[in-house]
């Protein structure tokens, strides 16, 4: 298990590290990067975490997916808080070097709505259900299947990055938001983002189980 747990400890370190890391040198930069510049980095990160730790962990990174594994019954509910706690660690390593390279960055990257709170509630429950779908479409158990499943779901974060990032900054992980909130003290809104994901995964699972079942008989 410690194997496990240091792989989704780094995963979860390298995917905060660069995805926060990319919205923080954004606006270090004036903006050098853009949208679609921290998009690219999203997506890049996972998929190159999906092809270095899968065969370890599973490259989960992300307790919403962890959760809507067990709930699928494709992975023990006795190895979830191992799990999120490596997670966790993880990506407050990354934030607290991001705080460490950047002290004049006051956000470190947190999410915020750009409108109602209630409009990015539900829209991160979309974005997750749909990641969510993905993820449990190109994998076998609770890793992932195939040469192309990493591209399918890095593919996947890019695209919703570009699609929702105006709007509720796009998180899909409750992690990615708490670790930026807890290091910056910037708590507003957090709720959203420890919330949606879970219920956006959780839904997925279920309509997965739909879709199985449809399909066998």
């Amino acid at each position: 298990m410690f194997r496990k747990w240091l792989s989704e400890y780094l995963g979860t370190f390298i995917l905060i590290f660069a995805g926060t890391g990319a919205v923080v040198v954004n606006q270090h930069t004036n903006g050098a990067l853009g949208l679609s510049g921290i998009a690219l980095v999203w997506g890049f990160v996972i998929i190159a975490l999906i092809y270095a730790f899968g065969d370890i962990s599973g490259t989960h990174i992300n307790p919403a997916v962890t959760v809507a594994f067990a709930a699928d019954g494709r992975f023990a509910w006795r190895e979830v808080p191992g799990y999120i706690l490596s997670q966790l660690a993880g990506a407050l390593s990354g934030s607290l070097l991001l705080r460490i390279l950047f002290p004049e960055n006051t956000h470190l990257g947190v999410t915020l709505p750009a409108g109602h709170a209630w409009q990015s509630f539900v829209l991160e429950t979309a974005m997750t259900f749909i990641l969510m779908m993905v993820i449990l479409r190109v994998s076998t158990g609770a890793k992932e299947k195939g040469i192309t499943a990493g591209i399918a779901i890095g593919g996947t974060v890019l695209l919703l990055v570009l699609f929702g990032g105006p709007i509720s900054a796009t998180s899909l992980n409750p992690t990615r938001s708490l670790a930026p909130a807890l290091v910056s003290g910037n708590f507003n809104y957090v709720w959203i983002y420890l919330t949606a994901p879970f219920l956006g995964s959780l839904l997925a699972v279920s309509v997965n189980k739909f879709l199985a079942h449809a399909t066998e008989n």
